[in-house]
Parts: C-alpha cells; structure tokens; sequence
C-alpha cells in the first residue's frame, strides 16, 4: 500500500511540474489608459475626484435625498442586484468547502444464515472519508473564479445603484424644470390676457380691426395648449418617479433649479484612476478574470485526478461473521487520468480560450466607451455654463422689449404684430434658459456618473 501511494505521488509531481502553468494567478490589466481616451481634457492628478464624492455631497438638495433615500430602499432592481451577491456567496463558499474532506456516517444491518447454520445477525457502524487533493488545480481555479464573480455581482449592484440615483437625480430636476416653466407659462397667460384686454378697446376706439384681435386670439389659445401640455408632462414625470423609487403615485415635492449647487472645482483624476471605478469597467475585467480561470479549469481537465478514501468502523462482517464485532480500518488511493476524452476536452480548452479573447475585446471596448462618454459629459457641462451666460441675457434683453413694444402699442406707436413677436420671442428665451439650465445640471450628474459614480457606501 505504501508503494502504490509512493508511486502515485511520483506521478503527480512529474504533471505538476509539466503542468504549472494552470496556478497562475490573473494579473490586472493596465492597457488602453493613455490620456489620448480622453482627447483635449485638462487632467488633474488630484487623489480625490469628483468620480470619489458620495451622492449626497453632490446631490444637496434635502428633498431630492429624500426621493433617492427611499428609491434605494424599495427599488426591485437593487433588490435582485443584492439577492446576485448573495448566490454568488453561497457558490464561493461551496467551492472553498470542496477543498475539505467528505464525511459519511453509513450505519448498515441485516439478517442471514450461510451453509444452513444458524440464523445471524450482521451490523456494521462505518465512517468513511473521501478527499480529493487538488493537486492540479481544478478546485483552486474554480474558487478563484468564484471570488471573481462575488466582486462582479457586487460591481453589477454599484452599477444598478448609480444608474438609479442618475435617473432619481435627472427626473426630479425635469419635474422641477417643468414646474417652473408652468409658472412662466402661466404669467405668460396673464400677460395675454391683458394685451387682448388692450387690443379689444382699441378696436373699439378704431384702432384695430377684428383680423388683428383674431390673430392675437389664436396665439392666446396656442399657449393654453402648451399650458395644458406642460401639466401633463408634470403628471407623467410625477408618475414616473414615484415608479422608480418603489412606491404608489403620488405628488412630488420640488426645489426650484437655482438652489441646484455644484463643486466650485471639477477634478476627474488621472485615466487609470477613473477607469478603475466605473462598475462597468470593473464587471468587464472580472468578466476577464473568470473567463481567466475557466481557461485554467480547462486545462487542469488534461490532469490526472487524485481521490484519497477511507472508512473507520465497528463491524461483525469480515471473512467470518464474529460477535462481538472489530475495529475495520481500511484506506484507498486512485489516481485517474482521462484516455479517451482528449478530443472533447481540447475541443472545451478552445472554447474557454475563445471566450477569454472575447472577454479582452469587451474589455479593451469598455474602457474606449468610458473615454468616450467622460469627454462628452464634461464638454457638455461647460458648454451648458457658457450658453447659460448667453441666454441670461437674452431673456433680460426681450424683457425690455416686449415692455417696451406694449406701451408703444398704448400709445398707438407700435402694431400689434411687434407686441406678439416680442412676446412670443420672451417666452421662447425663458423656456430654453429653463431648458439650458436643466441640461446643465443633468450634464453634470452624467459626468458624475462617467466618473464612476461616487463611493459606495
């Protein structure tokens, strides 16, 4: 017995050492980091980014962490994300259970009689083990590769929780932008009013005909319906929202745009520092990893198996029943090595390579689509402010005039065609600086989320 478990263990020093390749570790990758992903960006090197903030040092206002506060705790999204985690868990720790022994208690019984003697009694009380050594690698990889896919399922759930505080983030302030276009609109409706007040009496006094106050009649009642329109974007926003954070539809409380506060500096580190936490980017290079270790598993399939077995009992069952029973000890050693599945194992080793070069692709993709959108968020972010500056003044200045065009038309020194132009210029400003002004928040939380979306806490 000694001499077999010597030369069983000859054997598998010689395919360990022929076969050392499958304990290699996955080594993270540095590639496609180069500053040119992110085109004509200022860097900084400042350790602490806007892709580090937790969501509420960005997201200030109080009803707004409120709303979000509550859609992490009911949304079905991140609830399945954490039941992933918990699966993931649970197969990791039966792949660290495979690498202990397996124990069996097997009590046994029965009533016979041999050669016409007597009838007897037969009882046995074994305990057996059975252990395979992980000589080659099989289970090592296989619970590497299950720790690499616990990392992925908690990157899954960091990416399901940025990706609902963004869109928590960007409708509340769409419901709050609508909201305040309402009020524009509505001291639109009124200022209507007034002039076909106007333009009534001085028909009467001769001044205008009955096609001029028609005409003034039909816009009137063209910025009704957009009025009507608008509360009915409210409602749907409204609806949506209360969808989203897990709760039955209700009215929505909201701050106005301008208490919107953002960091005074914007620091997006350096490429490798913002690429490394962005949940997308970590799921594909874990995605890499395990396809990594599959690979591994693979190959150690070419390797020979080895079990060590035993059983430790009480038993009257030996080569003549004897009571009272003995102590049986017994001990077992196989080395198993496939012969006639090559073809089908190297057919699977092409597989896992196959899909370990996909798993690089997506990667190297991943990282390219992350550039990408890092260098539209942040231009967009200072497009918005520059184009904010603009329109500030633009609606200040058609303010004026359309004051200004109103008293001329009093004074019968205008016509009425330059008071509806003037108006209707007026309430297109205000509505895209309302606009402008939403995309530039919005902007600003996409980059937030490009950056990796804050630290999860």
């Amino acid at each position: 017995m000694k001499r077999l478990l010597n030369h069983i263990l000859l054997l598998s020093l010689i395919f360990t050492l022929s076969g050392c390749g499958i304990y290699n570790s996955y080594v993270p990758t540095n590639e496609l980091t180069d500053s040119k992903l992110y085109g004509d960006i200022e860097l900084s090197a400042e350790s602490s980014n806007l892709g580090l903030l937790h969501w509420k040092d960005l997201l200030t206002d109080n009803k707004l962490q409120e709303l979000i506060e509550r859609g992490l705790e009911n949304n079905a999204d991140l609830k399945i994300a954490h039941l992933r985690i918990e699966q993931a868990e649970a197969t990791l720790t039966a792949s660290k259970l495979a690498f202990l022994p397996s124990l069996a208690l097997s009590p046994q019984g029965g009533i016979g009689s041999f050669g016409g003697n007597s009838t007897g009694e037969t009882y046995a009380l074994p305990i057996t083990a059975s252990w395979q050594v992980d000589i080659f690698g099989n289970l090592r990889n296989a619970k590497k590769r299950s720790k690499v896919l616990v990392e992925r399922s908690r990157a899954y759930e960091q990416a399901i929780r940025v990706q609902l505080i963004s869109t928590i983030a960007q409708q509340y302030y769409t419901l709050s932008m609508l909201r305040e276009q309402e009020v524009v609109i509505n001291e639109t409706v009124a200022l209507w009013q007034e002039t076909l007040r106007v333009m009534r009496a001085l028909m009467k006094a001769g001044r205008y005909n009955d096609a001029d106050v028609a005409q003034a009649e039909a816009s009137y009642n063209g910025i009704l319906a957009s009025q009507l329109e608008i509360g009915q974007q409210i409602h749907e926003v409204e609806n949506l929202l209360s969808v989203i954070i897990g709760e039955s539809i209700r009215d929505i409380a909201t701050n106005p745009l301008h208490t919107w506060q953002q960091p005074q500096a914007i620091h997006i580190g350096v490429p490798l520092q913002l690429l490394s936490h962005r949940p997308d980017v970590q799921m594909a290079e874990l995605n890499l990893a395990a396809a990594f270790y599959t690979t591994n598993e693979a190959r150690s399939a070419f390797y020979p198996a080895l079990r060590l077995s035993g059983s430790l009992g009480w038993t009257n069952v030996t080569s003549v029943i004897t009571n009272p029973g003995k102590l049986l000890i017994d001990g077992l050693a196989s080395l198993t090595q496939p012969l006639f599945t090559k073809g089908r194992l190297t057919a699977q080793l092409r597989i896992a390579k196959s899909q370990q070069e996909e798993a690089k692709i997506n990667f190297g993709q991943t990282l390219l689509n992350a550039g990408m959108e890092v260098n539209n968020a942040y231009t967009q972010v200072l497009n918005y402010e520059e184009r904010t500056n603009y329109l500030n003044t633009q609606v200040a200045s058609l303010s004026r005039a359309t004051e200004a065009n109103r008293l001329l038309m009093e004074g019968g020194r205008a016509s009425y065609l330059e008071v509806l132009t003037a108006q209707n210029q007026l309430l297109n400003a205000e509505f895209a600086l309302l606009v402008n002004r939403y995309n530039e928040i919005a902007s600003f939380i996409t980059l937030y989320q490009a950056l990796g979306g804050g630290r999860n806490f």
